[in-house]
């Protein structure tokens, strides 16, 4: 070997050391901070700029508070991260979400999560506390429920649909926020970054991240009959009465339905009051007609029911009877709630018919699936 490569082997094991002795003198310096130092560098690289986000707004006009107190509910969303979901008992988007949102609180309530139900009815019937409080024990809710009777919370979040749910972070900003169903994983994310960011900046011990939760989702078709109202007031702009005589508000009408009856289009048969958020029988008793596209047809109900279910003239049969269907094709609504009348693994057109044996009987929607 040359002289002078010899030379230039020898230089670049030298400079080679030179360069790894500085390098490991300045990190005993950058690393000889004092602990001030050093948490004042992990909060600033966790700073967020939130100029862009919205703080959540106060809870208003509350009527009733179910599984906490004003007093208790005010102290605990103190530095929380908070889930508000905003529902309606008689909804069923909102009754689908209910298994994922009880599952994390029970995941997440002693990381820091407060979820907080705001009940804004839909229907009047709704806003009574003690309906309420059934639906909270039949769902298995252990979370603060706020009844948002006058829509005044509602307002604040200038929300306008069912289910609806926004996260806060510790500090209160907005930092999610979801319309309807589904999502379910990139929610329970968000749950679990926001939580992170509090305990790192609380100086915390957190768990590492859990496996999101895995529950069967509600798989919707495409294509289904939309959701059709019977009171007058709900169903203006969208109304699917099919009967001649149509909407008369606040009066007793007697209807009678046609021969040829349209998709997507409900028809009464008997006299029933037109109300604002329903149609009420008045005669002894009466039908209701309805040509759906869905796999799922639910009715929401007030009023004790005796009620007949038919599927294309015949009793439903059991491969479609809904879970509140009895094995002889009755259906006894006993409460104010949604019922689920028809059940079937594929979106299918049917006729579907409920004889009312029962005056005083309200009802107020269908919903599908």
């Amino acid at each position: 070997m040359k002289n002078e490569i010899k030379t230039a082997i020898v230089l670049g094991i030298i400079i080679s050391v030179i360069v790894g002795s500085l390098s490991f003198a300045f990190s005993i310096i950058e690393t000889s901070q004092s602990p001030q130092q050093m948490s004042d560098s992990v909060l600033q690289k966790q700073t967020i700029d939130k100029s862009g986000f919205k703080k959540a707004p106060k809870l208003a006009g509350i009527a009733d508070y179910i599984n906490t107190t004003p007093e208790e509910l005010e102290k605990e969303i103190q530095g929380k991260v908070v889930l508000y979901d905003i529902w309606t008992y008689s909804c069923i988007n909102c009754i689908r979400t209910l298994p994922y949102i009880t599952a994390w609180n029970e995941k997440y309530a002693d990381d820091g999560l407060l979820i907080i139900g705001i009940h804004s009815p839909e229907f009047e019937f709704e806003k009574d506390v003690k309906n309420v409080q059934m639906a909270v024990e039949k769902y298995g809710i252990k979370y603060p429920v706020v009844l948002d009777n006058d829509w005044q919370t509602w307002k604040a979040f200038e929300n306008r649909y069912w289910p609806r749910k926004y996260i806060a972070d510790y500090e209160g900003y907005i930092r999610y926020d979801h319309i309807g169903e589904g999502a379910y994983q990139e929610t329970e994310k968000i749950i679990q970054q926001l939580l992170e960011e509090r305990a790192s900046v609380l100086g915390l011990n957190v768990a590492s991240t859990e496996p999101l939760t895995d529950l069967e989702e509600f798989q919707h078709t495409t294509f289904r009959t939309p959701e059709l109202y019977f009171g007058y007031k709900f169903a203006a702009g969208r109304n699917q009465l099919g009967n001649t005589e149509g909407f008369m508000p606040e009066s007793d009408v007697p209807y009678t339905i046609l021969d040829n009856i349209q998709q997507h289009y409900f028809y009464l048969d008997g006299t029933w009051k037109n109300l604002e958020g329903s149609m009420k029988l008045v005669s002894d008793n009466g039908r209701i007609k309805l040509s759906y596209f869905a796999k799922e047809v639910n009715i929401v109900t007030s009023n004790k029911g005796d009620l007949t279910i038919l599927l294309d003239g015949n009793k439903i049969p059991q491969s479609y009877a809904g879970k509140d269907v009895e094995p002889d094709g009755k259906l006894y609504a006993s409460e104010p709630k949604l019922y689920n009348v028809v059940n079937s693994d594929n979106a299918e057109s049917h006729t579907l018919e409920i004889i009312v044996n029962s005056p005083e009987f309200e009802i107020y929607t269908f919903t599908f699936g």
